[in-house]
């Protein structure tokens, strides 16, 4: 379920859950494709049989691919209405905490922490968890900033 918040009730929000976003499996062609893109094409990413042989036993995704996953995630967690526009303003003790394996299954769980008037827009800061269906640790824990105006 999203949550919605004019711009005017996320600027006074207090710390609240935001919910979880829906599943996404990460396929070995969303891998490669990313590969392409960052050229990052490290084998652990993009040679299936040599990382079958590897220290995760097949294939796992760029870290940097699931945290590019935050903005379609966030998406499904919280909706500011009346905003003209919104950037990514940064990112703060974020860790990669586990591999996802391709074809694993991730999501984001968010809480809002807090937010500030910045001039014309509200900065606002989100405490993010990407979980893998079924595994003991998140994929990826951290705070991400996002201004709106």
């Amino acid at each position: 379920m999203t949550t919605t918040l004019t711009l005017q009730e996320l600027e006074s929000a207090s710390e609240r859950d935001l919910g979880v976003s829906d599943w996404e499996t990460i396929d070995q062609d969303q891998v490669n494709r990313f590969a392409e893109a960052t050229h990052d094409h490290q084998w652990i990413h993009v040679d299936p049989d040599m990382a079958a042989q590897g220290p995760f036993g097949r294939t796992v995704a760029h870290g940097y691919l699931t945290l590019s996953l935050l903005p379609y995630f966030m998406s499904q967690v919280l909706n500011v209405e009346g905003v003209r526009m919104g950037i990514n303003y940064g990112t703060e003790k974020l860790r990669f905490t586990a591999p996802v394996p391709v074809g694993s299954q991730v999501r984001l769980k968010a809480r809002l922490l807090g937010s500030e008037r910045r001039g014309d827009g509200v900065l606002y800061r989100v405490a993010i968890e990407v979980e893998i269906r079924d595994a003991d640790k998140p994929a990826l824990v951290g705070e991400v900033l996002y201004l709106v105006f």
